[in-house]
């Protein structure tokens, strides 16, 4: 099962449990932002009263969060990531000390407004050259700080902005179409161990695979819990946080992504996010005009 956002036949966002292929809407629970500021055991509790489940055919995905939700980032958690920063910067040394540092680097990525979800486009900045995406395990934390859940974040970088200095992670990493999580949010009690998941990537040009990756969540170097933790040390989360975890696979330097490239991603127990790649503010227009309280 998942938890789901869709949009009913009269518009409305509509929260639900998906369930194969049918959702049925969740009974006195009008957003996530509502489902999560419960704590677990009532979450839990909630996920088991529903509503009539209808087909999924047809149906218009929202993104997973809404409301004051925030998605967050972590990085260089992979060895591979802290290997493909230290090639791209002119300061090295910087990421080799942040992988090993008991502090985690963490770095707002997205409000609720600017996510995309599945077979919604993803950006690139007119101004970068070099981009790629980034597949991460995306954990989802209720207002109290609990791992609720977990999806899939496409963490959408600029390697050439970055890897001019350091200094310009914010402009690298937050521009329209730069984060794109999947469609489901699956409880944490159905997933037994989220650092045993296979992570996959595939980009498509043209109708060819030209990049196609694998590795898994065994891989970082933090724990879940407390990259969570050290996320509400300074803040209050009141509509829940989903924060995405580091990406351990890179594509090679030489690849840069164009304008109509597909790219997909899977991890293990939680689905596929796929999305093609944009270029520019221009596609993502409808984010910002969007009418919140009845579209997204």
């Amino acid at each position: 099962m998942h938890f789901v956002r869709y949009q009913s036949s009269d518009g409305r966002p509509v929260v639900g449990v998906r369930s194969g292929d049918t959702v049925a809407p969740l009974e006195g629970i009008a957003s996530m932002a509502e489902l999560l500021r419960l704590p677990l055991a009532d979450l839990e509790a909630a996920a088991g009263k529903t509503g009539t489940a209808i087909s999924v055919d047809g149906l218009k995905w929202l993104p997973p969060i809404d409301g004051r939700g925030e998605v967050w980032c972590a990085g260089v958690t992979y060895e591979r990531s802290r290997g493909a920063r230290m090639e791209e910067s002119t300061e090295e040394s910087v990421y080799d000390k942040v992988y090993t540092a008991d502090r985690p680097e963490l770095f707002q990525k997205a409000p609720a407004w600017r996510v995309v979800t599945d077979g919604e486009p993803v950006g690139i900045r007119v101004d970068s050259g070099h981009d790629v995406p980034e597949p991460e395990l995306a954990v989802v934390a209720n207002s109290h700080g609990e791992i609720v859940g977990y999806t899939i974040c496409n963490d959408m970088s600029s390697r050439s902005i970055e890897g001019e200095n350091p200094l310009y992670v914010p402009q690298a990493k937050l521009f329209a179409g730069g984060c794109a999580l999947a469609t489901g949010i699956r409880p944490v009690w159905q997933v037994a161990n989220a650092k045993e998941l296979t992570v996959g990537l595939v980009i498509r040009r043209g109708g060819d695979d030209i990049f196609t990756e694998t590795t898994s969540t065994a891989k970082l170097v933090r724990e879940l819990q407390d990259l969570i933790d050290v996320l509400f040390v300074p803040n209050d989360f009141p509509d829940g946080v989903i924060l995405a975890t580091g990406t351990g696979i890179v594509p090679e330097f030489a690849l840069r992504l164009q304008e109509g490239d597909v790219i997909t991603i899977t991890i293990d127990q939680l689905g596929t996010l796929t999305n093609t790649v944009a270029t520019g503010r221009e596609p993502f227009a409808f984010l910002a005009e969007q009418n919140f309280e009845e579209k997204r």
